[in-house]
């Protein structure tokens, strides 16, 4: 066992993985970070205080034990470290990578302010990457089948970590979704520059190993009545996700030229999964001058997507200053180098402005400021195109209805009604428990990790009736 090093921090600085360089990422859509070797991330790992109140476990929305598998990094215990990783988040490689750990742990951390932050994402990926590599997966061994079958609508991170749970603890999880993958928006909503596909195939991999079935390209409701789910399974489990874009509420949102982020996002990634069903879905933005409205990651998303399909120029506008912009700062950061490559001579091609805007005009887009921000003076922004990058990390979120009509006790129910706790009045008479992933915040994976949450609550045995799950 390695002994504590309470001082190493300061003869060690915070060391992140080696990043793909600008110049390259901005003509690839793959994943721009690099990862630790063992001898890094034992090292990065050794930083770690142990600190007796670890701010760092209590800010993660999961609660990981993030100094316990830091330990275990740095005496070299990688399968331990898997092991525990798991007991508290069913997608560690994939919060690795995709949680904004800059305003959660790494924010959290003792060390943050003044000497940088333990790099826990970059330790979180590393555990399972390495760890599956060399043979780890799921020890099941001890599970005792119990003989039960529950019913899973959605195959996004919710319905995949109620999946894993419930695997665990020795019940039978069929998991359906009318996409040809699994994964809800972590396959078909975020870059691949922020989350390859092939991370989340080996997440199906390792599940299908557990004993896990996935019913893919089938819709409830369309394909399959919602009745034969109660009648054949013991309970049901609602996890539908958030597809659904949302309102920006602005004047001149209906106008040609204004997309929302959403649908932006998802075409982009079925054109390059080849997937695309139809390619009118697909918004092309090479050549174009482009605004995003919104400081968050969804908005960041936009940005990096529209310059490397060739934009001419971006302007990101946001309705505060960029200091206060929602979104992760290492976003921001990645967004702004990627942005500020011109040709010689020119300027950049990402520009932060901000503002409240107007879309006007029916022939040409033009944004004109509502208000100034820091007395800025700003004129109109022409533009060819303009992205409602709000879609999913809005402060204020408008539902739109979900598609909910094969649940008879729900008809059009709006998704911040779906909850675990809450979903009790309106679906214990039908017999499903329901979680929406993005709940009433439209935040990121993270919340959505509520699934495991509804895992538990069906294992423990809370069935007042059969097929009804509260």
């Amino acid at each position: 066992m390695s002994k504590a090093k309470p001082m190493l921090f300061l003869d060690t600085p915070r060391q992140d993985p080696d990043k793909i360089p600008a110049r390259e990422r901005v003509i690839q859509f793959k994943e721009i970070y690099g990862q630790f070797d063992a001898s890094s991330a034992a090292v990065q790992s050794g930083r770690c205080l142990h600190c007796g109140n670890p701010y760092c476990e209590w800010k993660c929305p999961v609660h990981n034990y993030i100094p316990n598998w830091l330990q275990l990094i740095d005496e070299g215990n990688l399968f331990e470290a898997a092991e525990l990783s798991h007991r508290t988040n069913s997608l560690p490689e994939i919060c690795g990578r995709i949680c904004p750990q800059d305003r959660l742990c790494e924010e959290a951390c003792t060390l943050n302010d003044g000497f940088g932050a333990v790099t826990i994402g970059a330790i979180e990926k590393y555990i399972t990457d390495e760890a599956l590599k060399a043979g780890w997966r799921p020890d099941l061994s001890h599970v005792t089948p119990t003989g039960k079958r529950v019913a899973i609508v959605g195959a996004g991170p919710a319905g995949l970590g109620c999946a894993d749970i419930l695997a665990r603890n020795g019940v039978k999880p069929i998991v359906f979704d009318r996409y040809p993958q699994i994964g809800g928006l972590l396959t078909f909503g975020i870059p691949p520059f922020k989350l390859e596909k092939d991370v989340v195939q080996t997440r199906r991999e390792i599940m299908e190993g557990m004993g896990i079935e996935f019913v893919l390209n089938t819709e409830i409701g369309r394909d399959l009545p919602f009745q034969r789910l109660l009648d054949d399974y013991d309970a049901v489990f609602l996890g539908m996700g958030t597809y659904t874009a949302m309102k920006g509420d602005f004047p001149g949102e209906n106008l040609p030229g204004v997309y929302p982020a959403l649908p932006y996002l998802i075409a982009n990634v079925n054109r390059l999964l080849g997937l695309e069903r139809d390619p009118g879905d697909f918004i092309d933005m090479k050549g174009q001058r482009v605004v995003v409205l919104g400081g968050g990651d969804t908005a960041m998303d936009c940005n990096r997507t529209a310059i490397r399909q060739g934009a001419a120029s971006v302007i990101c506008a946001y309705r505060r200053d960029e200091a206060n912009m929602p979104g992760s700062r290492r976003e921001v950061a990645n967004a702004k180098e990627e942005g500020g490559l011109g040709e010689q001579g020119e300027q950049g091609r990402l520009h932060f402005v901000a503002g409240q805007f107007v879309a006007t005009t029916a022939d040409k887009t033009l944004l004109r400021p509502l208000t100034q921000i820091d007395r800025r003076r700003l004129g109109a922004v022409a533009t060819d195109h303009c992205l409602g990058g709000g879609g999913l990390d809005c402060v204020h979120i408008l539902f739109e209805r979900c598609r909910c009509q094969f649940v008879p006790a729900l008809g059009d129910a709006r998704k911040d009604q779906l909850r675990v706790g809450q979903e009790r009045k309106a679906l214990a008479t039908i017999g499903a428990c329901a979680l929406a992933d993005r709940r009433s915040t439209g935040e990121l994976q993270r919340d959505a990790m509520g699934g495991p949450r509804a895992g538990v609550k069906i294992d423990e045995g809370s069935v007042a009736s059969p097929g009804v799950a509260l």
